[in-house]
């Protein structure tokens, strides 16, 4: 018979505490690590960033200082930048510091021995959970160590049967003290009894033999008490462990059944408060024959709403002349016959939107759309590259493909999840499959919506469709350019 280790899960608790100790230490020192080697960076940062922008900060030169700041906060670490000129009022606020905190570094910037403002770089804390993700290999290791250690112990200290006939020695000779005293105790009431002598003899004889088949019962018993206290020891640590896994077992069921009921009532509000004109329930398998192509600008503080009406038309004139030409151009292709074009797309503060439909069931509606997106992304990308090398205004832009069903949901995606020169991509199935031979797609990380977790972004695309992209591409500045020319 084998017993378990004496204490066993007195040892285990040990294990774990000696588990966590040791994880923290790992998370305070490499978090003193980060911390140092990110305020070298972000020093180092200040000063290139003083370096760079103290020409247009001396002009108090928004425009500029904004674009030179962005690049810097395209860095991991960095979460706001703020420009200051020398009267400390702010001229460039970059980055979202309310919403995450960090250490901030803040430098005065000179030029000669005059103040023409400051900067203040905030960096980003490292989250105790980002450390334990780069360092899983050390804290998987050290718990497979611990748990290599608690098997090592419960096999080496359980008892041996050495160990075991030791234990029934003793249990033995306690018996026998105690049984010993009983006997003497009995003894000496008897003798002093007043009962006859015959009566004493014939009691006396008797009380022996009793005594005898007694002390032999004993004898019998009391291997069987040392397994009787064995197996109640080894039970009762069976029992505890036990009782901790019941436990813990009964208060995940707790939490999944209050999760469910929660769910339920969630499901059952939505289905409530849903009107009867609501946009249909997301399914990879909904039917689908129009396209909307989403293009939107990526404008974080909301630059163009400040931009003087004889700024702000041209340019956005300019955009809806350089859409409808990419348009034109790109439905010259052979690829995309069958698919016609809904509307006449036109920019405004928000963006602008291409509905495109399929005629016939073999129109290549999806693909016609992640084409048109990507093609203007390419353009918008010379264009505001151009616009910012000669100090002219320009907006990076990014793009969404989805069916016309979820257009507003596109819409959203792209305003919470977004990012520049980016396009998502919102489809069924069956849109999936007819882009599937030309370009590739990747999930987006951490969803934290259905929507989220069924989008998709553009990752890419075969060189037969990029080349011919390039060649659209060329055709439409080409037009451009022999437009600007007669001017």
């Amino acid at each position: 018979m084998t017993y378990l280790a004496p204490r066993q899960g007195l040892f285990a608790i040990i294990l774990l505490v000696s588990f966590c100790l040791q994880t923290l230490l790992l998370v305070i020192s490499t978090d003193q690590q980060l911390s140092e080697s990110r305020a070298l960076k972000g020093e180092q940062m200040v000063a290139q960033l003083i370096d760079e922008a103290r020409l247009s900060l001396e002009n108090k030169d928004r425009v500029s200082l904004s674009v030179i700041a962005n690049r810097y906060t395209s860095e991991q670490d960095v979460t706001r930048i703020l420009i200051k000129d020398n009267n400390d009022e702010i001229l460039v606020p970059v980055g979202n510091a309310p919403m995450q905190q960090g250490e901030t570094i803040r430098q005065i910037a000179t030029k000669g021995d005059a103040v023409i403002g400051s900067v203040a770089l905030t960096l980003k804390d490292v989250s105790k959970g980002e450390i334990i993700a780069m360092q899983w290999p050390f804290v998987i290791g050290t718990m497979l160590l611990h748990l290599l250690l608690w098997f090592i112990y419960g096999y080496l200290a359980r008892p041996t049967k050495e160990q075991i006939n030791a234990l029934s020695r003793e249990i033995q000779d306690l018996h026998r003290e105690q049984y010993q005293q009983i006997d003497q105790r009995r003894y000496d009431h008897e003798s002093r009894s007043t009962d006859s002598i015959n009566s004493a003899s014939t009691g006396n004889s008797s009380e022996h033999k009793t005594g005898d088949d007694s002390s032999h019962v004993r004898k019998l018993d009391v291997h069987n008490e040392v397994n009787q206290y064995l197996r109640a020891q080894q039970h009762q640590t069976v029992a505890s462990d036990a009782t901790g896994v019941v436990a813990s077992t009964d208060e995940d069921a707790a939490d999944v059944r209050a999760a469910d009921r929660q769910q339920d009532q969630i499901s059952g509000a939505n289905s409530s408060n849903q009107k009867p004109n609501s946009a249909p329930r997301l399914s990879a398998t909904r039917s689908f024959d129009s396209v909307r192509v989403h293009i939107v600008f990526h404008d974080e503080f909301n630059m163009l709403e400040r931009l003087a009406p004889a700024q702000r038309l041209p340019y956005l004139a300019l955009c809806t002349q350089l859409l409808n030409q990419a348009v034109t151009e790109l439905f010259k292709q052979p690829l995309l016959l069958g698919v016609s074009v809904m509307n006449e797309p036109r920019f405004e503060g928000s963006g602008a939107s291409v509905l495109l439909k399929a005629d016939n069931s073999h129109a290549k509606v999806a693909l016609a759309g992640v084409m048109l997106g990507k093609l203007y992304l390419m353009l918008n990308k010379i264009i505001h590259d151009k616009h910012i090398e000669l100090s002219r205004f320009a907006l990076p832009a990014k793009a969404g493909v989805s069916d016309d069903a979820q257009s507003e949901v596109m819409t959203q995606l792209l305003d919470s999840i977004g990012k520049k020169e980016q396009m998502l991509i919102l489809l069924p199935n069956a849109g999936l499959k007819q882009i599937s031979h030309h370009v590739q797609v990747q999930s987006i990380m951490r969803p934290t919506t259905v929507y989220e977790r069924e989008c998709a972004i553009f990752d890419g695309g075969n060189d037969a469709m990029i080349q011919r992209l390039a060649d659209v591409r060329n055709a439409v500045l080409m037009i451009e350019n022999e437009q600007e020319s007669p001017s």
